[in-house]
Parts: C-alpha cells; sequence; structure tokens
C-alpha cells in the first residue's frame, strides 16, 4: 500500500468517525427536544371540535375520550383499533360511564392495525360525516407520532391534541426512569420514521413504506362490515354446518 493510499483510508475513516458521532449527537439533541415536550398534564378544559378521535391502547384512553365526549368536546367519537373481538358490551364493562354514549354516538373502527391505520381509517371517517376539526385523545409519548401521521393524512383538518397522561410512566423524569427511557426511545426513533416517509410519499393508503416498515398493510383488507364480534361469533357459530 502506498503513502497516499494510506493517508486517504486514514482521512476516509475519520471523516466516517467524525460523522458518526455528529450523527449520534444530533440524534441525542432530537430525542431530548422530543421527550422535553411531551405533555406532562392533561388539559382541564379542552377546546369544543367537530369530533373526537381517539388511538385505543390503553383503558385511560377511552375513558377521557367519552368523558370528553359526555362534556360536549365533540359531536361523535370514533375507537380507532378496537380489538376484532371487542364489542361495545365488553366496552361499555371497562368504562360504565360509556355505555349511553356507545349506543348513540360512538363509531368502532376495527380495521385499523397501526397508527399508520389509525389515520387512514380516521381521514374516512371524517370525510364521512365532513368534520373540520378534531380533538385527538392519545397517550402523552404517542401523541407527537398521531398528530404527525393524521395531518400529513388530512392537511385540512383542524387537529387539538389532548394527551392522557398516567401515573405508570414518569415522563417528567424521563431521563432517570428506566422504563420510561425504554419507552421513549423506540417511539422517538417511529417518529422519526414516521416524519420522514411522509416527506417522500403523498398519501399513506398507498404506501409501499408503511407495509415495508409495519410487516403489513396498515389496514386490514376485510370490508369493515364483516369486522367485529358479531362476525366472528357469527362465523363460529356456522362452522359446524360448514363440516358436517
Amino acid at each position: 500500500m502506498t503513502a497516499d493510499a494510506s493517508t486517504r483510508r486514514r482521512w476516509l475513516g475519520r471523516v466516517l468517525l467524525w460523522s458518526c458521532l455528529v450523527g449520534a449527537m444530533v440524534l441525542a439533541a432530537g430525542y431530548i427536544r422530543f421527550a422535553t415536550r411531551l405533555s406532562v398534564t392533561e388539559a382541564v378544559t379542552p377546546p369544543r371540535t367537530d369530533a373526537i378521535v381517539v388511538v385505543t391502547g390503553g383503558a385511560q384512553r377511552i375513558g377521557d375520550a367519552v368523558s370528553l365526549l359526555n362534556a360536549e368536546r365533540g359531536r361523535r367519537l370514533l375507537i380507532s383499533g378496537v380489538n376484532e373481538k371487542t364489542g361495545r358490551d365488553e366496552l361499555a364493562k371497562l368504562n360504565p360511564t360509556a355505555r349511553e354514549a356507545l349506543a348513540c354516538c360512538v363509531d368502532l373502527d376495527y380495521r385499523a392495525r397501526n397508527t399508520i391505520g389509525n389515520a387512514i381509517e380516521t381521514r374516512r371517517w371524517v370525510r364521512r360525516h365532513n368534520f373540520r376539526s378534531l380533538l385527538v385523545v392519545t397517550s402523552n409519548y404517542h401523541m407527537p407520532r398521531t398528530l404527525l401521521e393524521l395531518e400529513h393524512a388530512m392537511p385540512g383538518v383542524r387537529f387539538v391534541p389532548h394527551p392522557v397522561v398516567t401515573d405508570q410512566v414518569d415522563i417528567a423524569g424521563w431521563w432517570r426512569d428506566w422504563h420510561a427511557i425504554r419507552l421513549l426511545v423506540p417511539e422517538y426513533l417511529k417518529y422519526l420514521v414516521a416524519g420522514v416517509r411522509s416527506m417522500l410519499e403523498t398519501d399513506p393508503e398507498t404506501s409501499r413504506l408503511s407495509v415495508i416498515i409495519g410487516g403489513r398493510k396498515p389496514v386490514s383488507p376485510k370490508p369493515g362490515d364483516q369486522i367485529g364480534p358479531e362476525h366472528d361469533k357469527r362465523s363460529r357459530a356456522v362452522s359446524p354446518a360448514r363440516g358436517a
């Protein structure tokens, strides 16, 4: 190896090392900014909007969303990402104050499989009802990515965040709570990926990147009227006859 070649290799190695260090510092600074901007308190009196959407992932999220609906913060509520075997009766048992609202003003989305799917199904619901503003309910650490996906899917709609804060994760002390770090670091990386993806695509519903990232399509290919506990029970009821 010549002296010039050896010098070039050392120079490239230093450039690579410094690039990695700068990249790590940028990521760390971004993570600190992400973590410190998360809400640690819930809004006492959120503004009134056309409707409310809650992304599933915890019973408290749904309970808060129903309370907002009962407080007339929106005309209707969409619960997005409901488990296919969970019906209104199960939701009412988990949230007793929701029984009356579930009968009149709540829509259940069984198709969404992830946050991208939540945005897609919410957009369909918003267009069907011609809503122009939404109160968004999800956990505080999940709110930045949820808003990013919703704003990407519906640029003409106004979104008002209502972050749900729990005592299970010490977001305020994110730098000293190992549980919070384990929760926030992956969420921050997902947020970065969502930001890059939103710059590279125009519509999440036709996105190939969302399939690659999530490992499957963000929404179920089944029609909405073929998903849910009623359909699941009907399928089990007729299965013995099919086998006869």
